[in-house]
């Protein structure tokens, strides 16, 4: 199966210049906790609600914090031809839960969730991810600089 088959079309972005007011009540009133960050056609981070609150809230800043200032820079991603087995295993090894899913010309279409990928398959799959990614320790520190 390929992940253009599982993933999510449908996918807000978030501007790097936003506030993370703006963006944690976008979250809020769509319901998610990830949105990818763009400028100018590109892919350039991803902003969590657990980053707005580890590296903005806990940290004391304000409101009118700039997304830029707290968003994850390294983008891991997956292409949409790729296999969702090889996929899943990825995303355990590393430790993602979702993944921006982008075309061979580089352009975000979608996001991967180990949701989209429960819902699809069997879930054995994405219990097996799952069970990877719950591990301690691991490369996504939320306090690291």
């Amino acid at each position: 199966m390929r992940v253009s088959e599982v993933m999510t079309r449908d996918v807000c972005i978030a501007a790097p210049e936003q506030t993370i007011q703006e963006v944690a009540k976008m979250m809020g009133d769509i319901d998610i906790g990830v949105l990818p960050v763009g400028e100018n056609d590109r892919l350039v981070g991803m902003i969590t609600d657990r980053d707005i609150a580890v590296r903005a809230v806990g940290q004391g800043k304000g409101l009118s914090t700039k997304v830029r200032d707290i968003m994850s820079e390294e983008v891991k991603y997956c292409f949409e031809d790729e296999d969702t087995n090889h996929v899943t295993r990825n995303m355990g090894d590393q430790q993602l839960r979702r993944l921006p899913v982008v075309n061979r010309k580089k352009r975000l279409v979608g996001i991967l969730s180990l949701g989209d990928l429960a819902i699809a398959k069997d879930g054995r799959a994405a219990g097996n991810a799952l069970k990877d990614i719950s591990q301690a320790g691991g490369l996504h520190s939320q306090t690291d600089e």
